[in-house]
């Protein structure tokens, strides 16, 4: 059993407040949620970038890869216009 860790990193050049960034991570936090996996904004005071923690439970370093290759999937047919880059570790 593996746990992943991973940051999702997301650049948000058109977005002027935090509100529009919360609506904008909050879609995304709902999507990470409905693949079973522990979300939570991590986003400093900057409304232009957002980061999210993403934590998930997966039976060998294989099945967490592609996990993690369906989440980057989602994120670019979903939200195709936002820049995103995902960092993670599994431990």
């Amino acid at each position: 059993m593996n746990l992943t860790y991973a940051t999702l990193t997301i650049d948000l050049p058109y977005v002027s407040s935090k509100k529009g960034r919360r609506a904008i991570l909050n879609s995304i936090k709902e999507r990470l949620s409905a693949m079973n996996c522990s979300v939570m904004d991590i986003s400093g005071e900057y409304p232009k970038e957002g980061q999210i923690a993403i934590a998930f439970l997966s039976g060998d370093e294989q099945s967490a890869k592609q996990k993690i290759e369906k989440i980057e999937t989602m994120l670019a047919s979903r939200f195709p216009d936002i820049q995103t880059v995902i960092d993670y570790e599994l431990l």
